[in-house]
């Protein structure tokens, strides 16, 4: 069969997970949080990844009153702000970004601004000029609002987009938001992308003549 490849007017990122591999920091919080709850950590971890956390709260404890579930997540958030202990970039993800200079991208992340400028900056990486962010939605992923809002902001039609998801909800929203995705770690190969990658070593981004990227992805 031939290799798989997309051709599209603009990338949008998610981060952890996709760009930034923050599970050490991921674990030790949420895993923290749940034995305050009495609730079995593997369960939450099954839950809490690619969402806001207010929302994973409300998975979780659907009789709690939102706004606790709020006021307990900024607290969360500034301890995940706080710790970038075993931070790292996904690999190739240095490499891909390095690649996608000039070319039209955006980060769509469930963190908060602050949160994700601590992880990319701990991560080395450089942050997109154009990002969507928790504070900028007001409904996180699985909807598709941010990745709605990150193709508006680029100036292109969400079906010649591509999202960069690493988990259920972000892959939902992603297909949700009518455009192709490409699931990037063993998350997403679950939950039917598009196209299913290991890391960012296995995508090359390619500019063609028309302004247009093409992708190709190696097994």
């Amino acid at each position: 069969m031939p290799a798989p490849q997309l051709t599209v007017r603009a990338l949008l990122l998610d981060m952890d997970g996709t760009l930034v591999d923050s599970d050490a920091v991921v674990t030790r919080v949420w895993r923290g949080w749940a034995a305050e709850q009495g609730l079995d950590p593997d369960h939450v971890m099954s839950v809490a990844h690619g969402r806001q956390g207010h929302l994973t709260m409300a998975t979780l404890l659907p009789d709690r009153p939102m706004e606790q579930n709020r006021a307990e997540n900024r607290v969360l958030l500034a301890r995940e702000t706080a710790d970038t202990e075993g931070i790292v970039p996904v690999p190739g993800a240095p490499a891909f970004l390095a690649a996608l200079r000039g070319l039209p991208h955006a980060l769509v992340t469930s963190a908060t601004a602050e949160l994700a400028a601590a992880r990319m900056a701990a991560a080395g990486l450089a942050m997109p000029a154009v990002r969507v962010t928790a504070t900028d939605v007001g409904a996180g992923k699985p909807d598709p609002e941010g990745f709605l809002k990150g193709a508006a902001e680029l100036g292109f039609p969400p079906h010649e987009c591509v999202a960069f998801e690493d988990s259920g909800a972000g892959v939902a929203a992603g297909l949700a938001a009518g455009m192709p995705v490409v699931g990037v770690g063993p998350r997403a190969a679950e939950h039917g992308p598009t196209v299913h990658v290991a890391d960012l070593d296995q995508v090359r981004a390619t500019r063609l003549q028309d302004g247009r990227v093409r992708l190709t992805f190696e097994g």
